[in-house]
C-alpha cells in the first residue's frame, strides 16, 4: 500500500467508516490460495511468563491505539468496483490465545502460523498466541499478509509490551548512514529483461503449504568504514547460496534477481499501518557469483541496493496501479491479475530476502515476562520462488527464518539452504 494516513476512529454507535483496498492488498485478495495462505509469521521469545488477562487487556488497548489494524473486508456485491476495508470501533473477536503446553507446542503454533491464515471477515485479521516454552514463553504473531505486513504489527506488539509491563518501547534511533555520491555503472548491471534463475527442486513433500526453519546465526564482521552495509552481506550470501545450490542440482548459470522490501516508514506511534513495504529487485550476473574478489562483490551490490533504494515508485510498479484502476467490476480485474501473474511466472525473481534489521523497540515486558531475547519473522513463499529467507537482528545476533513452498523443497532441503547460508554469511566477512 502506499501510505496511509492514520483514519479518525470509527464512533460505536456510527456507521463503520470505509476506505478502499489500496494496490498491493487488491493484487494480494485477487491471488489467494488455501493450499498456500498468505501469512507473515513473526515469533517473539521472551525469558520469563506472561499472565493472560493481563497480556489480553495491553493488547486490546494496543489495537485501539492503532485503529488501521482494525479492519475487516466489507461485504460488496459481485459487480463492485473495489474492496473495500471496513473499520471497527472494537475487535470482533478475541485476537489473544494460550494454547496447552506440550512437548510439541511451539512446532504446532509454528505450523499454524503457515498454514492458518486470519480471516478477512473478522476485525483484526491477525492472531496472537502465547505459549510456554521450557524457559520463558514465546509469543506467535500470525498476520494476514493481504491486510498487514510485520513491521506494521511489530509495532502494535511494542505498544502491547508499554501497555502491558509499564516501561518504555520507544524505538531506537536508526543508524545512521554515511550518503554516497557514487552511482552503480549501467553497464556493470545485468538486464532485468532476462527471465531469472529458478531455484532448483528439491525434494518436495506431499503436503501442500509452506515449511520453515529457524535458526540464530552470528552478526556478519565487516571493516570499519566499509562502503557497505549487513544488508549488503546478506543480499550476497543469499545469492551465493542460491548459485550454489543450483550448480549441485545441475541447473546451467543464470542470472540472479533478488527481490528485496524496501520500507521507509517511520518507526514511532505515527506509522502507518497496513503493507507499506515496496519491493526492488537486486540482480546478479553468473559470473560474479563465481569471482573470487568478495569486496568487489559487496561494493558492487552496496552501490545497486542503495540506488535502488533512492528510487520513487509504486509499490507494485506503474503496471499493478493501472491493473487495479477502478473501471471494471473487481472480479474480472482479478480473473486477469491470476492470468497474468501466471503469464509473467518465468520473470518473477528468484527468491525474496527481507531483512528487518536490528528490531527498533526493546519489547520489554516488564520485571515478570522480560525483554525480547529473540525475533524471528517469515514471509510466504508460494510458487514461483518457492523460497524465502527473512533476517532480523536482536541483541547482538542475527535471526534467520527459511520459508520455502512443499511443492518445491523438502525440511532436508531447507536445513541444507540454510548450512549453505551460513557458510556463504561467513564468506562475506572481509577483512580488507
Amino acid at each position: 500500500m502506499t501510505a496511509i494516513d492514520q483514519p479518525a476512529r470509527p464512533a460505536p454507535d456510527g456507521p463503520p467508516v470505509r476506505i478502499p483496498f489500496p494496490v498491493v492488498d487488491e493484487v494480494a485478495r485477487h491471488c489467494l490460495q488455501d493450499e498456500e495462505p498468505e501469512t507473515v509469521h513473526i515469533e517473539v521469545h521472551l525469558p520469563g511468563s506472561l499472565d493472560p488477562d493481563r497480556l489480553r487487556r495491553a493488547f486490546h488497548r494496543a489495537l485501539l491505539r492503532h485503529p488501521r489494524i482494525l479492519m475487516r473486508e466489507a461485504p460488496g456485491r459481485w459487480y463492485r468496483r473495489r474492496y473495500e476495508w471496513e473499520l471497527t470501533a472494537e475487535p470482533d473477536v478475541e485476537a489473544v490465545s494460550f494454547p496447552p503446553p506440550g512437548r510439541n507446542a511451539l512446532r504446532d503454533a509454528r505450523t499454524r502460523s503457515l498454514t492458518q491464515a486470519p480471516p478477512l471477515s473478522a476485525s483484526p485479521p491477525i492472531r496472537l498466541e502465547a505459549v510456554p516454552a521450557r524457559t520463558g514463553s514465546v509469543l506467535f504473531l500470525t498476520i494476514n499478509h493481504t491486510a498487514l505486513d510485520g513491521p506494521a504489527c511489530l509495532r502494535v506488539l511494542a505498544t502491547a509490551a508499554e501497555l502491558y509491563g509499564g516501561r518504555d518501547n520507544s524505538p531506537a534511533a536508526p543508524p545512521v548512514r554515511a550518503p554516497s555520491a557514487s552511482a552503480p555503472d549501467p553497464a556493470d548491471t545485468p538486464s532485468n529483461w532476462r527471465p531469472p534463475a529458478r531455484v532448483a527442486p528439491g525434494r518436495p513433500e506431499p503436503s501442500p503449504g509452506n515449511g520453515l526453519i529457524v535458526t540464530e546465526l552470528s552478526l556478519p564482521r565487516r571493516p570499519e568504514g566499509a562502503p557497505y552495509t549487513v544488508n549488503d552481506q546478506l543480499m550476497v550470501a543469499t545469492a551465493l547460496t542460491i548459485a550454489h545450490w543450483n550448480r549441485e542440482h545441475g541447473v546451467r548459470p543464470r542470472p540472479l534477481r533478488v527481490t528485496m522490501p524496501v520500507d521507509d516508514r517511520p518507526r514511532d506511534a505515527t506509522m502507518p499501518i497496513g503493507n507499506g513495504t515496496r519491493l526492488v529487485e537486486v540482480p546478479f550476473s553468473p559470473h560474479e557469483l563465481t569471482t573470487d574478489d568478495m569486496p568487489a562483490l559487496l561494493g558492487r551490490t552496496a552501490l545497486r541496493t542503495r540506488a535502488l533504494k533512492s528510487l520513487t515508485r509504486p509499490q507494485l510498479g506503474h503496471g499493478a496501479a493501472l491493473l487495479t484502476a477502478p473501471v471494471v467490476p473487481v472480479p474480472w480485474r482479478a480473473a486477469v491479475t491470476r492470468g497474468l501473474r501466471r503469464a509473467a511466472a518465468p520473470w518473477t525473481s528468484t527468491t525474496l530476502l527481507s531483512n528487518i534489521g536490528r528490531i527498533p523497540y526493546p519489547l520489554d515486558f516488564g520485571a515478570e515476562a522480560g525483554r525480547a531475547t529473540a525475533v524471528w519473522f517469515s514471509a510466504p513463499a508460494r510458487m514461483p520462488r518457492g523460497l524465502t529467507l527473512t533476517t532480523a537482528s536482536t541483541a547482538g545476533r542475527l535471526h534467520l527464518a527459511l520459508r520455502w513452498s512443499r511443492t518445491l523443497l523438502g525440511h532436508g532441503d531447507g536445513a541444507h539452504l540454510r548450512d549453505l547460508f551460513e557458510h556463504h554469511l561467513h564468506t562475506t566477512e572481509v577483512t580488507r
